[in-house]
C-alpha cells in the first residue's frame, strides 16, 4: 500500500481579529475567526473547506498561505513549520504554494498586460532571460484555453471566465506543489464553472498539483473533492472522504448542508432540514458545541461541553456529543 506524503498539516490552529478599541486604543473585542483547527493534506489530493459565509474557511487558506499569522498552533508545509517565520524565510517556499483568489478582477492589475502579469512570478522567483519567460507565458496562456495574441492585452479586455484562466495560469508559472484556490468560480456564470472546474482537474492530473478549494457550495465541491473538511463558527466540525461524507454525513451541521443541495431528479424523495434559532457570534463563542443554539439533537451536555473530535471510521472524524 502506498503511504501518501503529507504537503501540509495544521495543528491546533486558532485567529482572532481586533474589533473596538478602549479609549486608550487597546482592543477590547476580539472576533475568533477560526478555532483549534487541525488536518492534513495529502500530496496530489483535492482537500475541500466548506460552510457558510463567515465561518472561516477563507481565513484558513491565508493561514496556510501565510499572508495570515494565527495566534496560536502551528502549521506545516512541505515538513517545515511556517506558521511565524518571516516573510523573507517564506519567499523561497512562496513558489511552491501559490494562490487563485474568488475575484478574478481584483486579483489582477489594471495597469499591467496579461503577459506581465503571468510573468511576475518568474521574475521574482527565477532568473529566467526575457525570451525565455516570454515562452513559458506563451505555453500557459495554450493550456488554460488562451492564445499567445493574448498576451498584450489588459485584463479589463477579457470576459470573467477569462480572467480566472489568466489567474489560474500566473498561479502555475513556478510549477507550484500547493494551490489554495479561494471559491474560484463563485463570481462566475454556471456555464463557464464547468469549463474552469474541468480545466483545474486536467491542469492537476497533468502537473501532480495539489489543491485546498475552498467553496461554500456543496455541488462543486463534489465535483472535484478526494476529502472534504465542514467548518462552522471557525471550527472544523466534520471531515471525511468525499464519499462517505455524502453517502453518511455524520456532523447534524453536514447533514443540514446537504439536504439544501439540489438532485436533478424529481422522483427522488429530498427532505430539506431547516436550520432555526440564530448562529452565535464569533465574538462570544458559545462554552459547549457550537453548533447548539440550532440543533435539534442538542443535549444539555452540547450546551456546557466543546466537543472532542473523534474518529468514527477510518479518515473520518466528527466533533458531536450524539455521535
Amino acid at each position: 500500500m502506498q503511504v501518501m506524503e503529507k504537503i501540509v498539516s495544521l495543528k491546533n490552529v486558532s485567529k482572532t481579529f481586533p474589533v473596538g478599541k478602549s479609549l486608550l486604543g487597546k482592543p477590547t473585542k476580539f472576533v475568533h475567526a477560526v478555532n483549534n483547527v487541525s488536518f492534513d493534506v495529502f500530496e496530489g489530493e483535492t482537500f475541500s473547506i466548506v460552510g457558510e459565509s463567515g465561518c472561516g474557511k477563507s481565513t484558513t487558506g491565508r493561514l496556510i498561505n501565510h499572508l495570515l499569522t494565527p495566534d496560536s498552533g502551528e502549521i506545516w508545509f512541505m515538513g517545515k513549520e511556517i506558521s511565524r517565520i518571516s516573510q523573507d524565510a517564506m519567499r523561497p517556499l512562496r513558489k511552491d504554494m501559490q494562490m487563485i483568489f474568488q475575484d478574478p478582477a481584483g486579483s489582477l492589475d489594471p495597469r499591467m498586460r496579461v503577459a506581465e502579469l503571468i510573468e511576475e512570478p518568474l521574475l521574482i522567483h527565477t532568473d529566467m532571460s526575457a525570451g525565455e519567460r516570454m515562452k513559458v507565458v506563451n505555453e500557459l496562456l495554450g493550456i488554460v484555453g488562451l492564445s499567445a495574441k493574448h498576451a498584450k492585452r489588459y485584463p479589463h479586455e477579457f470576459s470573467g471566465g477569462q480572467k480566472q484562466r489568466i489567474g489560474i495560469a500566473r498561479a502555475l508559472t513556478v510549477n507550484p506543489k500547493l494551490v489554495i484556490a479561494d471559491e474560484p468560480i463563485s463570481a462566475l456564470d454556471v456555464s463557464i464553472q464547468a469549463q474552469v472546474l474541468n480545466l483545474l482537474h486536467r491542469l492537476q492530473e497533468e502537473y501532480k498539483l495539489t489543491y485546498v478549494f475552498i467553496s461554500h457550495d456543496l455541488s462543486v465541491v463534489e465535483m472535484i473533492s478526494d476529502r472534504i473538511a465542514v467548518m462552522y463558527l471557525g471550527f472544523v466540525v466534520e471531515t471525511a472522504p468525499k464519499e462517505k461524507l455524502y453517502a453518511m454525513p455524520a456532523h447534524p451541521y453536514t447533514q443540514a448542508l446537504l439536504s439544501a443541495v439540489p438532485i436533478p431528479d424529481p422522483d427522488r424523495k429530498h427532505d430539506r432540514i431547516i436550520l432555526e434559532g440564530d448562529i452565535p457570534s464569533t465574538i462570544n463563542l458559545p462554552a459547549g458545541c457550537p453548533f447548539a443554539a440550532r440543533c435539534k439533537m442538542c443535549k444539555q451536555v452540547c450546551l456546557e461541553q466543546r466537543p472532542a473530535t473523534k474518529e468514527v471510521e477510518t479518515g473520518h472524524f466528527v466533533a458531536c456529543h450524539q455521535v
